[in-house]
């Protein structure tokens, strides 16, 4: 399919500096960006109409749950910081979770994420369990692949139970890590696609590196799963109570701690790390190590800021991400860019992250952290995942700068997407999707997880 965007505003372009910027309509061919600048549709080209939007890349969130979309504003937990909210949440709910509910929390989580213009999603799925009769990878990936997303499974899990206060709870599943890591395996075989177009990746993710497994196993899924091929990935530092147990059990902090077990490096990238101190970033900064940078959710549970605009200012990489909707009641990575635009202005000052910077954190740094060489930028000859940001809702009315809508404007305001140059969003909608069904399902998956017993 050869296309042609045109009657654009502008385009983001993903960039850095001066090329941040540009202007005039896109040649799509064979999937990929031919042509950027002032063109005419050719014979047989379609002609698709940006009626005065603004054109980026397609958005990339690296750190998801998508599970947890049937999981929104739960009464006990919507006041409580991470540690209870855990227990409360996920950890009470997850047994409940059958093929039904996980495909409705997928299928509308991505649907969401489509709608806010983001194509590709890595979903930190950590629950596998003997007492699904159902594999939940399989259902991730095909409604990844009937929605036309990018999906990138990073394949959490737990060799080490953690005990709560409550025998009500039933315990989250764990694994040997022979066994986890032969399952990682299995994932890599059937689904992992290497290639710079893939639509299908896998990486390994542990829950948490300081308490989900022993120092030794570690060191030793970083071995087994570079051997792989694939990426590594947690959630690091989110709270203080990280920091507190790396230093009163490892004497050391919680990157240094992953640093001795072989867990940094540009094939590694950690969600949070809100509380980094100045060796930390320097550390993250020398090893290529990647932040997944989830505001709406550290705002939402208390958490604190992360030090993206200082990591990113040195040099780090930085990515976006909107995090579980059990701790964001949301998966909408407008409303992710646009918060993120403001908190660190909020603590440092105005000037401390422009709207380009949070376009490039959820473009092509977020590509990068991947391991997505040619996504994520508007650019000659890169993959065409583009979203064409509408500019007709009465919050854009008086914008002086109209390019900065996508960001500073609020919420995701999306006329189209495109993935690999096929339409997946065509007017505000998914083609195919019958939207009022799977909100009918929606409300019934709700009411059977809170019907039910754990």
């Amino acid at each position: 399919m050869n296309t042609l965007i045109y009657n654009t505003a502008g385009i983001l372009t993903g960039l850095r500096g001066a090329a941040a910027r540009a202007q005039g309509s896109i040649r799509i061919r064979n999937g990929r960006i031919a042509e950027i600048g002032d063109l005419s549709p050719l014979p047989g080209e379609i002609a698709l109409d940006a009626k005065g939007g603004v054109v980026t890349p397609g958005l990339v969130s690296t750190h998801h749950h998508l599970f947890q979309t049937m999981l929104k504003g739960i009464p006990a937990a919507i006041n409580k910081p991470l540690e209870p909210w855990l227990r409360l949440v996920p950890n009470t709910y997850w047994s409940r979770i059958d093929e039904r509910a996980l495909s409705v929390a997928a299928r509308v989580g991505m649907v969401e994420l489509l709608l806010s213009g983001c194509t590709t999603v890595a979903d930190h799925h950590y629950l596998f369990s003997g007492l699904y009769a159902y594999n939940p990878a399989d259902v991730l990936f095909e409604t990844a692949r009937q929605l036309g997303l990018r999906y990138v499974l990073a394949r959490g899990g737990t060799t080490q139970a953690r005990k709560f206060d409550t025998d009500e709870i039933i315990p989250a599943p764990t694994e040997p890590l022979d066994v986890m890591l032969r399952r990682v395996g299995d994932l890599v075989g059937r689904y992992h696609d290497p290639s710079p177009t893939s639509r299908c990746r896998v990486a390994f993710a542990p829950n948490t590196p300081t308490w989900g497994v022993t120092p030794t196993e570690l060191r030793e899924s970083a071995s087994a799963v570079r051997s792989m091929g694939i990426r590594l990935h947690s959630h690091l530092s989110e709270t203080t109570n990280y920091v507190k147990f790396c230093l009163e059990t490892y004497g050391m902090r919680p990157l240094q701690f992953v640093a001795e077990h072989d867990w940094v490096g540009p094939d590694v990238w950690f969600a949070h790390l809100v509380h980094l101190d100045e060796s930390e970033i320097a550390l993250m900064v020398e090893t290529g190590t990647g932040m997944a940078h989830c505001p709406q959710s550290n705002c939402r549970l208390g958490s604190g800021i992360a030090p993206a605009a200082a990591l990113d200012a040195r040099g780090g990489r930085v990515s976006l991400a909107v995090d579980g909707a059990a701790s964001n009641e949301a998966c909408d990575m407008g409303a992710e860019m646009h918060c993120a635009w403001m908190i660190h202005r909020a603590v440092h000052g105005a000037d401390a992250v422009t709207a380009e910077d949070v376009m490039r954190w959820s473009t092509s740094s977020g590509a990068s952290v991947l391991g997505y060489s040619e996504l994520g930028s508007v650019a000659i000859g890169q993959i065409a995942d583009l979203v064409v940001h509408r500019l007709d809702s009465p919050r854009h009315a008086g914008l002086h700068d109209p390019l900065i809508a996508p960001v500073v404007s609020g919420a995701a305001s999306v006329r189209h997407v495109l993935v690999g140059g096929e339409p997946v969003v065509v007017d505000g909608t998914v083609p195919g999707l019958d939207l009022e069904r799977l909100l009918d399902e929606a409300r019934s998956v709700v009411g059977c997880l809170d019907r039910k017993t754990p």
